[in-house]
């Protein structure tokens, strides 16, 4: 049994894989304020409510992108399954399957997405993660990422608009039936998600375009499937990519 643990800016995401498919999956807020202990109980009461035991554990992978966070939950791991999680990070990057641009800078969350994509297509491929950013991982033909584009996320958009601005307000996240919003919500539907639609359109047709035209695209993200019209786009669409990839560094380490 693996266990996976992806602490990102929203959410904390643990996933079991076991038997050759994850079987179970879980989320808590990812909240710096919060101590060790709360952390460590959120975790505990996961594997009780699943009748899973900590010593079924073989191998832990970790990764971060809230550095505030990362040192509590390795102390968690420890605790509760006496091992070591193995951190995906620069030191390990020399071991994985595929090239690490600015191995000190980029994010873990979108190095496990590259690695997952690489050994799925095993070709050129596009990686657009709909979480609190919106991020476009390109890898080359020759399993090396060639580089990434960062946006504010769809909740982001929404939020930054309802926070500084007098009359607008948190919306549902649905695509709307038309782009002439004739309410204030379906306003802010059509203006970011229909938006959103011709970006991510735009901008992965010209990565595509640097790569040599024949990259694979594919989407991730708990908000992949929100924007519909899209869902032809993509060569896949998998929103346990990330998970996956961090998995997959198991294999390497």
């Amino acid at each position: 049994m693996l266990l996976t643990v992806d602490i990102g800016n929203s959410d904390i995401v643990i996933g079991v894989y076991d038997a050759d498919r994850w079987s179970h999956l879980w989320r808590i807020p990812a909240r710096t304020d919060q101590p060790e202990l709360y952390y460590g109980i959120k975790v505990r009461e996961f594997f009780f409510e699943a009748r899973l035991q900590p010593a079924q554990v073989e191998k832990i992978i970790l990764s971060s992108v809230v550095p505030a966070l990362t040192d509590r939950i390795r102390n968690v791991i420890r605790g509760l399954f006496d091992k070591e999680a193995i951190v995906l990070g620069p030191a390990i990057y020399p071991r994985l399957p595929i090239g690490v641009l600015n191995p000190y800078e980029i994010g873990s969350d979108l190095v496990a997405n590259a690695l997952a994509a690489w050994l799925r297509f095993n070709r050129a491929c596009v990686v657009v993660d709909f979480g609190t950013a919106l991020t476009f991982t390109a890898i080359d033909s020759k399993g090396a990422i060639a580089g990434v584009a960062i946006l504010p996320g769809l909740k982001t958009a929404i939020r930054s608009l309802s926070q500084n601005t007098a009359k607008l307000f948190d919306v549902p996240l649905e695509m709307p039936a038309s782009m002439l919003g004739r309410n204030t919500v379906n306003a802010i539907q059509a203006g970011v998600l229909g938006g959103y639609e011709g970006l991510v359109r735009s901008l992965g047709d010209k990565i595509r375009a640097e790569l040599g035209g024949n990259a694979a695209i594919i989407a991730t993200g708990g908000l992949s499937a929100v924007i519909t019209p899209l869902q032809d786009y993509f060569d896949a669409i998998d929103t346990n990519l990330t998970l996956e990839g961090i998995r997959r560094v198991g294999e390497f380490t």
